[in-house]
């Protein structure tokens, strides 16, 4: 059994279809929370483009010889070079269509954050011999990517809610969304940059572990999720509610998993259970929601 379940798995984390599930995930916590049907448009365009654009930067900063890499992932991935390309080529085609079925604004954002998510990766900056791109840049690697998957998964759930009239969100609601979801994205993304410590000390990445030293940066993952339920807890005035329940459990299990990681903990652990909060989250409020 296991044989059998094991590719599938592997397939799954490795292929980015479930970070791409922890996308659609977060969006449907924001229509949640909001009080509004999930536009389902809104939710393909998420799978569809966080499937793509991972896929699109792993393709991009390919190793000169992957299957000799000490990631599991890169070498499972770049096993499958053709059938990555054609999953990212197909992913991003099917955003050209998508783009057109959401309101001006969302269409604005997503340019944004198009241009944000390729600068990412791309080698647009020349540093003598060495070329990179805002990954590289001091401080740059997180804010990018929390930023990235904050406002695709709450602005664009909020700008699409408030177009097909199923919702109306004030902007201090709307920027506190934002804002706790941002601390509790930069929180998970901290753990990735602990376990790439070394690596990122070579290349030169300015990440915070490598900044603040590794102690330092768990104890600031936890201010973060502090902040978090901080802000879950005045949003819309709500208080002591079911969701606020919800989210701080998920909140308090996404600091436990923080404080067990380290470098030697496997990478299934870092793709399927710290990413996996982020389904877990949507899983929770449907659950209290029932009680």
């Amino acid at each position: 059994m296991k044989k059998l379940l094991l590719p599938a798995f592997d397939f799954l984390l490795f292929s980015n279809v479930f970070i791409a599930l922890c996308a659609v995930a977060q969006g449907l916590v924001t229509f949640h929370l909001i009080g509004a049907q999930p536009v389902y448009p809104v939710l393909v365009l998420l799978f569809t483009s966080t499937l793509g654009l991972y896929n699109f930067c792993i393709l991009i900063i390919r190793p000169k010889h992957p299957e000799n890499s000490s990631y599991h992932r890169v070498r499972w991935f770049f096993a499958r070079h053709r059938l990555m390309v054609t999953f990212t080529i197909i992913c991003l085609l099917s955003l050209i269509p998508l783009f057109f079925l959401v309101s001006f604004s969302s269409k604005l954002l997503l340019l944004s954050l198009a241009a944000l998510s390729f600068a990412y990766g791309l080698p647009l900056f020349s540093n003598g011999k060495r070329k990179s791109g805002l990954r590289n840049v001091p401080g740059l690697k997180a804010l990018s990517i929390t930023l990235v998957w904050t406002l695709s998964c709450v602005l664009l759930p909020v700008l699409e809610a408030q177009h097909a009239h199923l919702s109306h969100v004030s902007m201090q609601d709307t920027l506190i969304l934002i804002a706790k979801r941002f601390l509790f994205i930069a929180a998970l993304t901290v753990p990735f940059d602990i376990r790439d410590l070394f690596q990122d000390q070579i290349a030169g990445l300015k990440t915070i572990p490598v900044a603040w030293g590794e102690k330092n940066a768990y104890l600031f993952c936890q201010l973060l999720l502090a902040g978090y339920i901080g802000l879950l807890f005045i949003f819309r005035n709500n208080g002591f509610s079911n969701d606020f329940w919800a989210l701080t459990l998920t909140t308090a299990i996404t600091g436990w998993l923080i404080f067990k990681s380290h470098r030697k903990k496997d990478e299934y652990y870092y793709f399927f259970f710290l990413d996996g909060v982020l389904i877990l989250q949507y899983v929770a409020l449907l659950i209290f929601k029932l009680l």
